[in-house]
């Protein structure tokens, strides 16, 4: 929406050239050039695999996440001053944060 909240139709080519306009920050040339071997040790080294059983693929199923609710919350303008400054998606780890709480909870015993 812009700024007066008004809603703006576009066209297929339009947003094809918004999105020309930002170019993928992804170097496909490079990736596509890497050999097998050269894939397997990135693989290696990405910290977020580590630790990855290798039948992962095998025993991986999809799942659609639950819709969110909206919600007004008030939180300490020190908290969220702190999600805020690790970058984008201060939300999404808000709602990581929680979820981790409530999975432990869980466990507790009654």
């Amino acid at each position: 929406m812009q700024k007066d909240d008004t809603i703006r139709r576009v066209s297929a080519a339009e947003l094809e050239a918004r999105r020309a306009r930002r170019p993928s920050r992804t170097d496909l040339a490079r990736l596509r050039a890497m050999t097998e071997a050269e894939t397997e040790r990135a693989i290696a080294a990405d910290p977020d695999f580590r630790d990855q059983p290798e039948d992962w693929l095998a025993r991986a199923e999809a799942v659609m996440p639950a819709p969110k609710q909206l919600l007004s919350l008030r939180i300490d303008q020190d908290v969220l001053d702190w999600f805020k400054r690790q970058g984008p998606g201060y939300q999404t780890r808000i709602n990581a944060v929680l979820r981790a709480f409530v999975e432990q909870a869980r466990k507790r015993p009654a």
